[in-house]
């Protein structure tokens, strides 16, 4: 058995003109990780990233993490997180990438092991930095753009007002499918999250 941590690499765009974007789930996420464990992100010697260690699980029975947040933007997440996992002998089998979705609609939750990438630049630059897409994602869903607005742009707008509401609770759910994954494993998470 690895005694390698898992590390989640939650994904978005850095800057506060970012922040409340439906890009940034995956950050979100993170930090509403960091938060339950009492960790604090902070910019990673060794990696252009803000990284924290936590533990989750039951007392008796805690497993460790590296939280990540790559400083790169979304498209180049890949080196920040290879990085990172060769700096604490991380496989791809202990990755959990956790991202917007375009495909499900908002505040649907699908938990998966590899598969494409379905035009997320994100999940592509870990794919090529790593040579595998064989690595855990939690898909956040945020529904596809109205009319004929195009994707690119929908995913750097904020949440609608009637979805900011939604967003905790959104989150929350993502994070405790997280934390399902590293503590009940794939099947289970998948039997309890996935919509």
């Amino acid at each position: 058995m690895s005694t390698a941590p898992w590390l989640i690499a939650g994904l978005g765009n850095p800057g506060p003109e970012y922040a409340a974007t439906r890009h940034n789930i995956g950050f979100m996420v993170a930090d509403e990780l960091a938060a339950r464990a009492g960790a604090k992100l902070a910019r990673h010697k060794r990696a252009q990233a803000l990284a924290a260690e936590a533990k989750v699980g039951m007392p008796g029975a805690m497993s460790r993490i590296v939280l990540v947040e790559p400083l790169s933007f979304m498209n180049e997440s890949g080196g920040p997180v290879k990085a990172l996992m060769e700096f604490y002998g991380v496989e791809p089998d202990q990755l959990i990438a956790v991202h917007d979705e375009l495909d499900l609609p908002f505040d649907a939750l699908r938990v998966k092991l590899g598969g494409g990438d379905n035009g997320h630049n994100g999940l592509k630059s870990i794919r090529r930095a790593l040579g595998t897409g064989d690595f855990l994602r939690v898909r956040a869903g945020i529904g596809r753009p109205p009319g004929r607005q195009d994707p690119a742009a929908f995913v750097l707008k904020p949440f609608s007002s009637s979805e900011r509401s939604d967003v905790p609770t959104f989150v929350a759910r993502c994070a405790d499918a997280v934390e399902s994954l590293i503590t009940s494993g794939l099947e289970r998470t998948q039997n309890q999250y996935n919509d």
